[in-house]
């Protein structure tokens, strides 16, 4: 690997805090992985790994998926002995190395084959997913935001979103109430869908993470808030729990955005979606500067699917179908969509780039289309 590649990432870690454990893991140039003939190692087999690992002054963490872990060797990496009596163990199926500034999202890590769901729904198997709602949840009018989520769900959406507490530019605008997440969670029971919410700090993390929401939202103004994101991966290690994570709006490259993603799944949660959702500065016309077209990077970088968000790139309901059905064709596993009932009555950005559900379910159907075509021969 190039060191040129590496140092942004060797900048950004010398900047943060971070523990002795997690900047060894980081500043490894590459790192082992070992991965298990069966889907977890017992805890006696796991004792027997760390014994070993402790002999030679390393440590091991434990990666849990949703079918399978796998576990990374931290500390001084250029112990061929050790390797080899890793990989020695009868229930061990390989150690391999990877070289990358990010160990764990690498393609060719141990979590390869890990596979992302949310509910029922396994992201990116058999079409698109779809994740759809208002901007935001008003609380003095909760029948709208239930009204919405039925509409939506008929129309083929496989998760709701909804602003709970809402990230603002102007600090005198709606923030959000806690209200709203009892409303979002009124429409899962009703609905039966998975929900999607924003988290800003520890207080609304934890509150969400309590009520045992779906998916963890951490929007564009925190997509490098690195104390945040290990906090998400923390606390939702071991969990169901996905993380939607957006890219940052000011301009970053591909690989900063994975390692972002890295932050999370290195405390343990490798249920993550990578979000591409427009950046600054903004191409004249649209709200921001339409970036679907990093998806084959992503794609060809990570095994994390990718689930693009039209409607804040562009911010004007009238362009969100073609920079959906853009998205579709440049790989994405899936979208994330504002939808309202009366988007005139919405509150936040609804007014202007959220979609009525009628031509949700028409912009499904086509995005669904253009992913069977990506499949022909």
């Amino acid at each position: 690997m190039a060191f040129g590649l590496y140092l942004p990432f060797y900048t950004i870690l010398c900047s943060v805090e971070l523990t002795d454990k997690i900047k060894a893991f980081y500043l490894s140039i590459r790192i082992h992985m070992i991965i298990p003939k069966a889907n977890k190692l017992s805890t006696n087999e796991l004792k027997e790994v760390e014994a070993i690992a402790s002999d030679f002054e390393c440590s091991i963490l434990e990666i849990q998926g949703h079918n399978r872990c796998v576990y990374a060797i931290l500390g001084d990496e250029g112990r061929e002995v050790m390797f080899k009596r890793i990989a020695g163990l009868p229930f061990i199926s390989k150690v391999d190395m990877i070289e990358s500034p990010y160990k764990l999202m690498d393609r060719r890590s141990g979590l390869a084959d890990h596979r992302v769901q949310v509910g029922k729904t396994e992201v990116g198997k058999e079409e698109p997913f779809f994740i759809a709602g208002p901007c935001t949840i008003d609380p003095n009018n909760p029948n709208l935001y239930l009204e919405s989520a039925h509409a939506i769900k008929e129309a083929g959406a496989h998760a709701l979103r909804g602003g709970v507490w809402k990230p603002r530019t102007n600090p005198y605008s709606y923030q959000g109430d806690n209200q709203s997440l009892e409303i979002i969670l009124q429409a899962r029971e009703k609905t039966g869908l998975p929900i999607d919410i924003e988290v800003m700090d520890s207080e609304q993390l934890k509150l969400a993470f309590d009520a045992k929401v779906d998916v963890l939202q951490i929007g564009t103004r925190n997509a490098l808030n690195y104390s945040l994101l290990k906090e998400v991966g923390k606390l939702s290690a071991g969990s169901d729990t996905t993380v939607l994570l957006k890219r940052g709006r000011h301009v970053g490259s591909p690989n900063e955005f994975i390692a972002a993603a890295e932050y999370i799944v290195a405390e343990g949660n490798p249920n993550v979606m990578l979000c591409p959702r427009g950046t600054t500065p903004h191409l004249e016309g649209y709200r921001n500067h339409p970036d679907e077209s990093i998806t084959p990077l992503l794609k060809n970088r990570t095994w994390a699917p990718v689930v693009v968000d039209p409607s804040h790139s562009v911010g004007h309901a009238d362009f969100v179908l073609a920079c959906s059905l853009a998205a579709i064709a440049y790989g994405a596993d899936g979208l994330c969509i504002e939808s309202h009932i009366d988007p005139s009555k919405g509150i936040g950005d609804d007014p202007k780039q959220a979609i009525r559900p009628g031509k949700l379910g028409e912009l499904i159907q086509s995005c669904q289309a253009v992913w069977k075509s990506r499949y022909l021969p």
